[in-house]
């Protein structure tokens, strides 16, 4: 039995599985194929000095992606969503400041662009009505605009400005567009138990991002067999390890959308994190592109 005849009847009725359908369809012609998978992981691997061992990388990065191929389709057919949430900043004195904030996705089920997201910031004053707009791309630069309620006009964020911080979080502007699986080469590195949760057994997979304007190097992801994330290492440029990523709280929708309600995003360079505290998500609320323009990132109040 595939994943994808995993589905629920619930979906079925919908017909939101022939997004998952058509994604997986176009997976292999959109993915990095094993060899140039290969190069990629040996370019990283020697940049951050590890040992290449040739004989075996060409499975690793098969097994890497194909992990992360069934992870990012047994995700796909959810159509849309919106959700709220807290965000709380800690700086390194343990102090902190918290924003409540609310994000509506569209799910695109072509490979070739990815899912478009609106955030907006409800409260406090100062921020309230700051919203950004993301159109995620695979191997281009995401176009992200930005409204500043102060300016009274949209800001365009430059593509080489995506590893700067987000409203002065420890997430990058990059953190917040979706995780398309072809903006990735993946290499398997191993099987362990999940962190936070050693019931679980995690495969844990190394990714490169294939955008030459990424902050970062590598991501390692530990995802368990319910295709649950339960943390991500990211690694700058220079090779160390700049930030780690761990998801909790996971509650399931529709009778199989799995959604962390927790993320914490530690920055080990500089002693912050960030919390992202989840409401309940709904999905399938009848978002359109309409609801995902430059109009629209205005009137988002």
């Amino acid at each position: 039995m595939t994943r994808l005849e995993m589905l629920p009847s619930s979906l079925l009725r919908t017909g939101c599985v022939a997004a998952a359908l058509l994604f997986s369809a176009q997976a292999a012609a959109q993915s990095v194929d094993t060899a140039e998978g290969v190069t990629i992981a040996t370019k990283a691997m020697e940049q951050c000095g590890e040992t290449v061992d040739a004989s075996t990388l060409a499975e690793a990065v098969e097994k890497g992606r194909a992990i992360a191929l069934a992870n990012e389709e047994y995700d796909a057919g959810f159509g849309d969503s919106e959700a709220e949430m807290r965000m709380i900043l800690h700086n390194r004195h343990g102090e902190t400041s918290e924003r409540e904030l609310r994000q509506m996705t569209l799910e695109n089920p072509s490979l070739e662009m990815g899912d478009k997201s609106l955030i907006v910031f409800d409260r406090p004053r100062d921020v309230a009505g700051t919203s950004m707009l993301t159109f995620a791309k695979i191997l281009e630069a995401d176009d992200q605009w930005m409204f500043l309620p102060a300016l009274k006009r949209v800001k365009r964020i430059s593509s080489k400005n995506k590893s700067g911080p987000f409203m002065g979080s420890e997430f990058a502007f990059e953190d917040f567009s979706s995780q398309e699986f072809g903006k990735y080469s993946y290499r398997f590195l191993r099987e362990e138990a999940c962190p936070g949760a050693e019931e679980e057994t995690c495969d844990v997979v190394e990714r490169y991002p294939l955008y030459e304007n990424s902050g970062y190097v590598k991501q390692v992801s530990w995802s368990d067999r319910q295709h649950r994330g339960h943390m991500t290492e990211f690694y700058n440029r220079r090779c160390d390890k700049l930030k780690t990523l761990t998801f909790s709280d996971y509650r399931q929708y529709l009778d199989h959308y799995w959604r962390a309600h927790k993320l914490r995003m530690e920055n080990h360079l500089t002693g912050k994190s960030t919390d992202l505290l989840w409401e309940e998500y709904a999905f399938q609320v009848g978002l359109d592109e309409g609801d995902f323009n430059q109009n629209a990132l205005k009137r988002a109040r």
